[in-house]
Formats: structure tokens, C-alpha cells, sequence
């Protein structure tokens, strides 16, 4: 399974259309080569080089394991999200307080949808894809903000 986008390249870097000092939408990204038993896919995206510890930005679960595509500003009709580190339910660009900081664009195959109740964290999602996760992907974008 690979998680691309035609934003940019894997370790390179993220638009600033995509981040706190542009529009602060999610970038489209396409995943290739699903596993075929699938029933769901679960989208992670974090810093680890955030200053507090890893920063989540964007937690999407439940989406439906045709998905080949989440297009620019939106989610997969069925897919539900879950709060990130602003405290929002939605993707939060990279907003870095200083240096290059790499996001992690962590893709996942479940053998089950999650189907979980709100409010759903990062950390929420790991613990019920503990078990269930057939194949994983990750796409490394990097960000630094113009001083």
C-alpha cells in the first residue's frame, strides 16, 4: 500500500496553501494498492517535532476502503474525524513555531470499520486499531514557516 500526493513529493515540501500560513486546507492525497480485504482506512497526520511532543493535525477513520482519493479541502463522503491538537475537528496545517518540521501522512488498512463514538483522539484510534490494521502507509511532508 503507498499514500502519495500531487502536492508534493514524499520528504519534500508542503505548499504553503496547506498550512497555517496559507489557506490551511487539507492537500489532496492518493493511496495505490489497498489490500483487498480492507473494510475501512484510518488517516493520521502528526509532528513529532513539535516542541510539546508529537502535535497531531488531522485524525480521519471510517473511510470507505474504495477510497482512492481525498481530494483538496474535504473528506470521503462516510468518513468521520476526530479532534486534533487545536482542539477542532478538521485538519490543521503545519504551523511551525520554528525550524523544518516533518509531518507524517500515516495511512492504514483495517480488517473492520471502526464505527467509534465521539470524541475520537489520535490516541483513541490507535488503541481500537490495536489488532485490526492490515497494512500501513506514509507520506513525509516538511514545513518551515517564511520569518
Amino acid at each position: 500500500m503507498k499514500i502519495t500526493s500531487p502536492a508534493f513529493s514524499n520528504n519534500g515540501r508542503i505548499p504553503e496553501k496547506y498550512t497555517c500560513d496559507g489557506e490551511d486546507i487539507n492537500p489532496p492525497l492518493d493511496f495505490h494498492d489497498v489490500p483487498v480485504n480492507a473494510k475501512s482506512l484510518a488517516l493520521i497526520v502528526d509532528d513529532p517535532d513539535a516542541p510539546m511532543g508529537t502535535w497531531v493535525h488531522w485524525v480521519v477513520y471510517d473511510i470507505p476502503s474504495n477510497c482512492r482519493r481525498i481530494e483538496e479541502n474535504s473528506i470521503p463522503e462516510g468518513a468521520k474525524e476526530g479532534i486534533n491538537d487545536f482542539r477542532e475537528y478538521k485538519y490543521g496545517g503545519p504551523c511551525p513555531p520554528s525550524g523544518t518540521h516533518r509531518y507524517f501522512f500515516k495511512l492504514y488498512a483495517l480488517d473492520r470499520v471502526m464505527d467509534l463514538k465521539d470524541p475520537i483522539s489520535k490516541k483513541d484510534l490507535e488503541k481500537a486499531m490495536e489488532g485490526h490494521i492490515i497494512a500501513k502507509a506514509e507520506l513525509i511532508g516538511l514545513y518551515s514557516r517564511k520569518r
